[in-house]
């Protein structure tokens, strides 16, 4: 529904231009809007108008006309003065709101028809029909955005995402919860990963300029049917909490590139406790200090490398060899051998896996 703002907004408008006053009732004579003047006074005379057979009328020194929502008096709109002059005015005012009304009702049915269709709400016949209806293609290569910000529960969140896809009739920008903002991207036949990495990142530096703050995106794979949507989505989203999870230094987070993290954040808690009692006998495997976990980190970016990482590091290699010695006595794990390390490396990731989901709200 259009708000009144809008409505207010488009009476002044039209006020600074035809030099005359405007007045929106509702059918039951009550004002939504209006420029000035005392035109709320008339609202007995509104709300008979509302039920007469004219769509237009002069009443005691004002041009009354209909506004029709599908089929339906939905407003009536009052003109100061008299004469043709104000008749065409007020003619040419009733035919600009009426098409403002259609106009913000197919933003509201293709908004309506987006939200059900990302939340899987939608028979596979009802998605092709209502496609066609709403004018949306159905076999396009899309893929879903999800925008996550410290300022998403505003709206302006949402509509600062809709300003920057404005130029595009295609994509659709819309919430279905407070926490984020979803974009469906539509996608050029020749679009690869560095495109969508490319355009995701433009509208990461547009939000940033806007003053939004903690911008995060993630976003799921290409699909090429409408009826694919819901998967993009469900896959963006599970990026998203992946990505606050294992990838915290990322702004940006794609569901291709979870990794092991994916299959780790589908766990279930009571069977990563399993996991960490077994492997390390009641040990917490994070729990060693600043120092063996740097070392630990080194070695692994540099594939078990023990002369590079001592290089990098700074230290004899000798020294390097100690400390996993010493690891190695504490959690029976070699990390220098493959087998041990992916196991410790995981061990890792499970239990930051496990903290986050005992910190999260909900």
């Amino acid at each position: 529904m259009i708000s009144n703002q809008i409505l207010q907004s488009t009476l002044e408008g039209l006020k600074s231009i035809a030099r005359v006053d405007f007045c929106l009732m509702d059918n039951e004579g009550k004002e939504v809007a209006s420029s000035g003047g005392k035109m709320n006074e008339c609202a007995v005379e509104a709300f008979e108008f509302a039920r007469s057979m004219a769509d237009s009328q002069e009443i005691q020194g004002y041009q009354y006309f209909k506004i029709y929502e599908d089929s339906q008096v939905e407003y009536i709109l009052l003109v100061n003065g008299v004469g043709e002059d104000v008749y065409t005015i007020g003619k040419l005012a009733s035919f600009q709101i009426q098409n403002l009304l259609i106009a913000y009702k197919e933003r509201f049915d293709k908004d309506n028809f987006i939200k059900n269709l990302l939340l899987d709400n939608l028979l596979l016949i009802d998605i092709y029909s209502r496609s066609k209806k709403l004018h949306i293609q159905t076999e396009v290569k899309r893929v879903v955005l999800v925008v996550e910000t410290k300022n998403t529960h505003d709206d302006n969140a949402l509509e600062g995402i809709r300003t920057f896809y404005a130029n595009d009739n295609r994509d659709f920008v819309t919430a279905v919860e407070e926490s984020n903002v979803i974009v469906i991207k539509d996608l050029s036949d020749g679009d690869q990963q560095k495109d969508i990495d490319k355009s995701t990142r433009a509208l990461e530096i547009y939000l940033k300029k806007e003053g939004f703050t903690g911008v995060l995106i993630s976003y799921g794979t290409v699909i090429s049917e409408i009826k694919e949507v819901s998967r993009s989505y469900k896959e963006a989203k599970m990026a998203m909490d992946v990505g606050k999870i294992f990838f915290d230094d990322r702004s940006i987070i794609a569901y291709s590139q979870l990794g092991i993290g994916r299959l780790i954040y589908q766990l279930p808690i009571p069977l990563c406790k399993i996991f960490i009692r077994e492997i390390f006998d009641g040990k917490n495997p994070d729990d060693f200090d600043n120092e063996t976990l740097a070392t630990i980190s080194k070695f692994f970016e540099n594939s078990l490398n023990v002369s590079e990482t001592s290089r990098q590091l700074f230290i004899h290699r000798n020294t390097l060899v100690y400390r996993l010695d010493k690891l190695e006595k504490n959690t029976g794990l070699d990390l220098r051998y493959f087998e041990d390390a992916i196991t410790f490396r995981i061990a890792l990731m499970v239990v930051k896996y496990m903290r986050y989901m005992e910190n999260y709200d909900y």
